[in-house]
């Protein structure tokens, strides 16, 4: 197989169709962005579902030395985490619960707000002012008066905390979001697939005499196709940088250096979450270039 002969192909046809290419990798660049950003959205909504709950979830904060509640006397005893625990368990409104240590509490405070907020000579606060939980998931979002009246007063309990009024918008406008850019996006990827399909047309039928002749001294099909291929390839990756310099713009400056400056309580996405967005879209661009490309060389190259 010559290579030069391929690379050849390769630079006469995207000079050739210069203009769909440009039309498929800026194509790419938006589709793949908003996929990008979607998966983004999702991870957010994931690590503030992992912070606060989901709309399904109430927290029974349970007594600590120094408590503010008048109630707690001490740090909550075992028999009354005991007592509070089997409560929540025999009630029917509870789908499940989780148990919340001070420990976990505390790596979750030092996530949101920072490692070094809470090392050095004098913390901001230590593992031991932080309370043990109780995370119950209701069966029905609209069932919680029994299991908040049946845990409220009992000892050990400092207080129930129900944030579905507070962060239930937050959480639809993510949702909303999120929804919102991956059906964008899946518009714009039926896009793509179709200027796809028309620049490989149109790049075999502008080949078609070169096409017969290599026909006629027996090259393979796949020879034949590799320079179509890797005239997708091309497009593809440019299109997946573009989209992954997108998506780190808008995590360092949208993000990073913007809302999280201001919105301090909401645990937001960073680079580990950025890094697998962009591995999402660089394996869909490929995809959107390749397979069509792999299907429609079969049909058109037939001369």
């Amino acid at each position: 197989m010559q290579l030069r002969y391929i690379f050849t192909e390769l630079r006469q046809g995207l000079r050739r169709n210069v203009s769909m290419h440009i039309a498929v990798v800026l194509t790419l660049f938006v589709s793949l962005t908003l996929v990008g950003l979607g998966t983004l959205l999702a991870q957010q909504a994931d690590r503030a579902t992992e912070q606060w709950g989901n709309q399904l979830q109430i927290t029974v904060y349970l007594c600590r030395d120094g408590d503010e509640n008048p109630a707690c006397q001490s740090e909550v005893t075992d028999p009354q985490l005991d007592q509070v625990v089997t409560t929540v368990a025999e009630n029917p409104e509870v789908s499940d619960y989780q148990l919340e240590s001070k420990a976990e509490a505390f790596e979750k405070v030092k996530e949101l707000y920072g490692e070094e907020t809470f090392s050095g000579p004098n913390p901001l606060l230590t593992e031991d002012d932080m309370a043990q939980s109780v995370r119950i998931t209701l069966q029905d979002p609209n069932e919680f008066a029994g299991v908040t009246s049946a845990v409220t007063g009992l000892d050990g309990v400092s207080q129930v905390q129900d944030l579905r009024d507070s962060v239930g918008p937050i959480l639809d406008s993510i949702d909303v979001l999120t929804i919102a850019a991956w059906g964008t996006a899946a518009l714009l990827v039926a896009a793509a697939l179709l200027l796809v399909a028309n620049t490989i047309r149109l790049a075999a039928f502008a080949r078609r005499k070169e096409i017969g002749i290599m026909r006629l001294v027996g090259a393979s099909t796949l020879y034949i196709a590799l320079p179509f291929l890797m005239e997708a390839l091309v497009t593809a990756v440019i299109g997946v940088g573009l989209a992954a310099g997108a998506l780190a713009s808008f995590l360092k400056f949208g993000i990073t250096d913007g809302v999280a400056q201001d919105l301090t309580f909401i645990p937001w996405v960073g680079w580990s979450e950025w890094g697998f967005a962009v591995v999402v879209v660089a394996l869909l661009g490929p995809a959107l270039t390749l397979l069509p490309t792999l299907l429609l060389t079969r049909k058109y190259i037939k001369v």
